[in-house]
């Protein structure tokens, strides 16, 4: 896939978060965090289990593999569906994501300044420092 592509792929995950979001404070509020949690990832493990049984050439096998860490990922996506499902129903939808994505940035920089779980080194320098300075900056401005 080419830049062009891969841009437009970030585009539709952008889309989906923003969509779900929304979708998760509703069904939190009416369903309450833990039945919106199930309700989501059973869909998503539906869909899931539908994809990797279509291919001939899927790579489950190799789970064994996977460093053990990485195989908490799932608890880490019931953190983040719960946590949104939570969130977005009291700040609001641009104020929640706002302060989940500042969040993001600064653990991913600080993932890649040390290469923790894997990660390339990839060092902090002044304009991811400025970088995050806006992006918490702007984050404050629309809590307001």
């Amino acid at each position: 896939m080419n830049d062009l592509g891969v841009f437009f792929l970030a585009v539709l995950g952008g889309v989906a978060i923003a969509i779900q979001g929304q979708f998760m404070g509703l069904m939190t509020q009416i369903m309450g965090p833990r039945e919106s949690i199930l309700v989501t990832y059973a869909g998503g493990m539906a869909i899931a289990v539908l994809l990797v049984l279509s291919t001939q050439d899927n790579n489950l096998k190799a789970w064994p593999l996977v460093p053990w860490y990485a195989l908490t990922a799932g608890a880490f996506g019931l953190i983040i569906v719960g946590t949104i499902g939570f969130v977005v129903p009291r700040l609001g939808l641009a104020t929640g994501f706002g302060v989940i994505v500042a969040t993001q940035f600064i653990f991913g920089v600080l993932i890649d300044q040390f290469g923790l779980f894997g990660a390339d080194i990839r060092p902090i320098d002044l304009p991811k420092l400025v970088g995050l300075g806006l992006i918490v900056s702007g984050v404050a401005l629309m809590g307001r």
